[in-house]
């Protein structure tokens, strides 16, 4: 296929919660402001789009934001036209009437299924492998994120060091003595528990939580029946402030000017990578505690230290270890110095856009 090919299509299912499209919007914002493609966004659920997509109006089927087409993808789903790259998220499964039209294009679109991101080796056997379509002319692409070069890259603006940069020089003049933490994290997490640790601690701690699922068990934690965004409450050594929803560019800049970032599922963990600050990483669970194979996968992938492994391990498999957040605390000025590190080497890779572009404008 030619490079001329400038139209792509993004259908995403909003599954687990905003983990998604937030995949999903990064990658379109990219592939328009700095690849120049034509975007259309389809997405099932403009609520949960909103939250993520400053201006996106929940009530419109056709809308155009930040330069992207973003459209209502509706069950009576109606085809006017087939874009020439098509990137079925996460195994969504494109609408029947959407196949049949790319089936009688005289030129099938490049179809791509975009896969979760893991660590784990098999991905690299995996990568770019085609699946024909069992009933029309169609062949589909296998495209795996990841962390190595046979793999398809991570997202990574180009602009995103410098910006990380500046916010973090402007963070540094405005450093108190407390620690400074971001919790984002699955529900199921042992909640109470790290927020007793800190608590505890004897040292200062600042806790930022963006409004999320997680609000309940914070506000159980605290004996209060609820919390909301604008609140702070303190308790021994731990002050908590409840953040107002976030914006991907707000969450940012959250990690970047925090010295410790809980994170979970796909598209907070990657950013936290980017930030170079230490994290802990709660995988979404699975079936057949598969989610502890793919953090085993990831915490060997990024040559975690000791004490990295143990907190992961309190906290995403249990049980809880008050030991294993104080060791972390204390190791903290190197497990900085390692996450620059780590950031560095990955950031030599090309980046996921750029990798699916050049894929598309060379597929035959």
């Amino acid at each position: 296929m030619s490079v001329r090919q400038q139209r792509w299509d993004i259908f995403c299912r909003v599954v687990d919660n905003y983990g998604d499209i937030g995949v999903c919007w990064r990658l379109a914002r990219q592939l328009a402001h700095e690849h120049g493609r034509e975007l259309r966004l389809w997405v099932d659920d403009l609520t949960v789009a909103a939250k993520l997509v400053p201006g996106l109006r929940v009530d419109a089927e056709n809308q155009q934001i930040d330069g992207i087409k973003v459209r209502a993808w509706q069950p009576a789903f109606v085809v006017d036209d087939v874009a020439e790259v098509v990137i079925e998220a996460f195994a969504c499964e494109l609408p029947d009437p959407y196949l049949h039209a790319m089936a009688m294009r005289s030129t099938a679109p490049v179809w791509i299924n975009l896969d979760y991101l893991t660590a784990e080796t098999w991905t690299q056997g995996f990568h770019l492998q085609p699946s024909p379509h069992p009933r029309w002319p169609l062949r589909k692409t296998f495209y795996f994120p990841g962390f190595d070069a046979d793999t398809g890259g991570l997202l990574r603006e180009q602009d995103l060091f410098t910006r990380r940069d500046t916010c973090q020089v402007s963070a540094e003049i405005r450093r108190s003595a407390a620690l400074r933490i971001s919790l984002f994290c699955y529900p199921h997490a042992p909640i109470a528990a790290l927020l007793q640790s800190m608590a505890d601690s004897p040292r200062a701690v600042h806790c930022l939580v963006p409004e999320s699922s997680i609000l309940p068990q914070i506000a159980a934690f605290f004996g209060l029946p609820a919390l909301h965004a604008g609140e702070r409450r303190q308790q021994g050594a731990l002050t908590l402030d409840i953040l107002p929803f976030l914006t991907q560019d707000d969450y940012d800049q959250l990690l970047w000017s925090c010295d410790l970032n809980f994170v979970r599922g796909e598209d907070s963990w990657i950013r936290a990578l980017w930030a170079a600050k230490p994290f802990i990483w709660q995988p979404y669970r699975q079936q057949d505690a598969l989610h502890l194979v793919k953090l085993q996968a990831f915490l060997v992938r990024y040559q975690a230290d000791a004490v990295l492994e143990q907190l992961h391990a309190a906290w995403v498999a249990g049980p809880w270890q008050t030991q294993a957040w104080q060791a972390v605390v204390e190791r903290l000025p190197s497990l900085q110095t390692q996450a620059k590190q780590h950031c560095a080497q990955l950031a030599e890779l090309p980046d996921l856009a750029a990798k699916l572009v050049i894929f598309c404008e060379n597929f035959s």
